[in-house]
């Protein structure tokens, strides 16, 4: 029987005696920072923020979020389809590891979508057929056949159970197949939800996955296809290293908390009209040959007035201890900002305020409580986005009157923690 080591994302190094393939494996796969101790066969594990499930050889290895399973679903279906989870959570088995907790959603929720039989709908098809169906492509019948009247190019509209929503489902069953932290008896269970699905087309591994929208004919499907979603949201890899086979299921903790703090802040932003901005493209400098892309931008009248970055854990590469703070200033400067924003997870750094030096630019840190309760953290986001919007114009009106104006509405928010405002030069 496997091993099992238990880590938890972002705890300090831990002391693990590991094989040296295995412990070479692991760093290979970037999953873990590892450092030899003077001690052999002993080294120092970091977790870093990838959460879930990695085998190799006898070694099971678990990361565990700091949040519960629960919360974390909530993170990453929130940012997907923030109408539905923000009203309809699924609930996982808070004491299962997270593959095997989606796992168990999955195959109640799929197999509660499928007791009325396979959804069916109407595809468009384009095939060559000996006699006409539907309509004739033209363009390619004249193209590829060169006035012959047979066979055709035709176009016409099959009533299927090929369909994207069960595309979707047959796609997360196949990942959580490959997926070795699920049980035998999900395994059995997911086996049977691939036979019923046999006359669906799989997706290529990698390739574009399936797009659908909530209808009436499909709301059936709809909590089954939220679960499927959050399981392809995971990185399943296999790969060799060595003579060592490693495979995993893993989610990257920045990756999610960037997401919903994004989306979260452009649905609190939406009863301000103006425009939300994911990723918003622009350049450092005049010739546009360095490109950078702030988490989010709100724009009133197509001015950009608020600026954020969101960060579940500092940034601190070596000779660079402050580099979110850089990055930050230079996103204000771009977009002729005064003020910018950074939001990280509580826990992970403390809410303050920069004042940048000879500029009057002010940087203001932001943490939220990834433990509150779902309503109670929605609605924290929805008041920073009106203190964002609301010391935006502060902040505009200070920088046109002069550096020494009030800057009180510039205080950073945060939930049980006090604030600290200093110069950054």
């Amino acid at each position: 029987m496997a091993s099992r080591l238990i880590l938890r994302e972002g705890d300090r190094p831990r002391l693990v005696e590991l094989q040296r393939p295995v412990a070479d494996a692991l760093a290979a796969a970037g999953i873990v920072q590892l450092a030899l101790t003077h001690r052999p066969g002993w080294w120092e594990v970091t977790p870093g923020t990838q959460i879930g499930v990695v085998n190799m050889a006898d070694l099971q290895l678990v990361i565990e979020p700091k949040i519960t399973i629960n919360r974390l679903v909530l993170l990453m279906g929130y940012a997907r389809r923030p109408n539905f989870w923000r009203d309809n959570p699924v609930r996982l088995d808070s004491d299962a590891d997270l593959p095997e907790a989606l796992a168990d959603a999955f195959v109640r929720l799929a197999n509660r979508a499928l007791e009325q039989g396979l959804l069916k709908g109407y595809m468009t098809v384009e095939e060559t057929l000996p006699v006409l169906r539907g309509r004739i492509r033209e363009s390619d019948q004249l193209r590829r056949r060169w006035g012959r009247s047979i066979p055709l190019e035709v176009r016409f509209d099959e009533f299927t159970v090929d369909i994207a929503e069960n595309q979707l489902l047959l796609a997360a069953a196949e990942q959580l197949l490959r997926t070795r932290g699920v049980r035998d008896r999900h395994r059995s269970a997911l086996q049977r939800l691939r036979l019923q699905l046999a006359d669906v087309t799989a997706a290529p591994r990698g390739g574009v996955r399936p797009t659908w929208v909530a209808t009436r004919l499909n709301a059936r499907y709809v909590p089954a296809l939220k679960v499927a979603e959050l399981v392809l949201a995971g990185r399943s890899f296999e790969q060799r290293v060595g003579n060592l086979m490693v495979s995993g299921y893993l989610f990257n903790m920045a990756t999610i908390f960037e997401d919903f703090v994004t989306v979260a802040l452009r649905e609190a932003f939406r009863p301000h009209g103006g425009r939300s901005w994911l990723q918003y493209r622009t350049f450092l400098d005049e010739a546009e040959t360095v490109p950078v892309r702030p988490d989010f931008v709100w724009s009133d009248a197509g001015v950009p007035r608020v600026v954020v970055d969101a960060k579940y854990k500092a940034e601190k590469p070596s000779g660079f201890p402050q580099a979110d703070l850089y990055q930050l200033l230079a996103y204000c400067t771009v977009l002729g900002l005064p003020v910018g924003h950074l939001v990280y997870a509580k826990g992970e750094e403390h809410a303050m305020t920069h004042r940048v030096s000879g500029s009057g630019v002010q940087l203001v840190a932001h943490t939220l409580d990834l433990t509150a309760e779902p309503a109670l953290l929605l609605s924290e986001i929805s008041q920073l986005g009106e203190a964002m919007i609301r010391r935006s114009r502060v902040a505009i009106d200070s920088h046109r009157t002069g550096p020494h104006a009030d800057a009180s509405e510039l205080r950073p928010m945060s939930v049980g923690r006090s604030t600290t405002r200093h110069a950054f030069s």
